[in-house]
């Protein structure tokens, strides 16, 4: 009796863990159909989401979407943030039904009347210290910190999976900024990103940029140097803390 409770209570845990939606994935198929020649990758961390597409061949950046997702045992739902296909989607929300399956994650329901079924495989669950959605709340410049109160216009990134997007945008004007990403590594001190794609010049994919970082009062501090060779110096804090707290 006592193997078969461990039993259920180990595969019960296997289960939840299985179930896990935080980390990266990577879209297989759409509407039946495998996707072959463009990659899409969306990243879940902290009840947010991002994906960005781009095409294999050229690189050339297609589109991205995100915002707060719940959910609810099988019942999915995702409010838009920005959604470079449709801004239109901006504000709303979308339902769906959402299962597990042997690292695969299904994604069923209707847009705009049309039915639509997704299917996304986990490319990575790997956490550290930079596991987290984050909104930028200050820069240095000149040696001087300047804070800044995100809003309505507001950068966010967010890295889960070994997997980082960043995204500039405007969720009341559906002004949409640019945003880029790719995989990182952070250890000892050092953060590193290889730019896989980027809204705002193609040619930068394959890029490796390399930053010191430091994470003190949960608040993350970026400093190097910029995909144009301009020294930064961030400060990005929890998203839910800087944000969704003090609306």
């Amino acid at each position: 009796m006592k193997y078969l409770v461990a039993l259920m209570i180990g595969l019960f845990t296997f289960s939840l863990h299985a179930q896990t939606i935080e980390g990266a994935w990577k879209l297989t198929h759409q509407n039946g159909k495998p996707i072959t020649n463009q990659e899409y990758i969306k990243i879940y961390q902290d009840g947010y989401f991002a994906y960005g597409a781009k095409e294999t061949g050229t690189n050339k950046f297609l589109h991205a979407g995100g915002g707060l997702f719940t959910m609810e045992g099988s019942n999915y739902v995702e409010h838009m943030d920005f959604f470079t296909p449709d801004p239109d989607q901006v504000g709303t929300k979308n339902q769906y039904k959402i299962d597990f399956a042997d690292n695969k994650l299904v994604i069923s329901g209707k847009v705009k009347g049309k039915d639509l079924i997704e299917i996304w495989e986990k490319v990575g669950s790997r956490e550290d210290d930079l596991t987290q959605n984050w909104v930028i709340t200050g820069r240095k410049v000149d040696g001087e910190t300047r804070s800044m109160t995100p809003g309505a216009r507001r950068t966010v990134k967010i890295l889960s999976g070994g997997r980082f997007q960043w995204i500039a945008f405007n969720s009341e004007t559906k002004e949409f900024s640019g945003t880029g990403g790719g995989t990182y590594e952070a250890k000892d001190g050092k953060y590193t990103e290889q730019i896989t794609f980027f809204s705002r010049d193609d040619s930068r994919v394959g890029a490796s940029l390399g930053f010191d970082y430091e994470v003190k009062d949960n608040q993350w501090h970026h400093s190097g140097l910029s995909s144009t060779g301009n020294p930064i110096y961030e400060i990005w804090s929890s998203y839910r803390e800087a944000y969704l707290n003090k609306k």
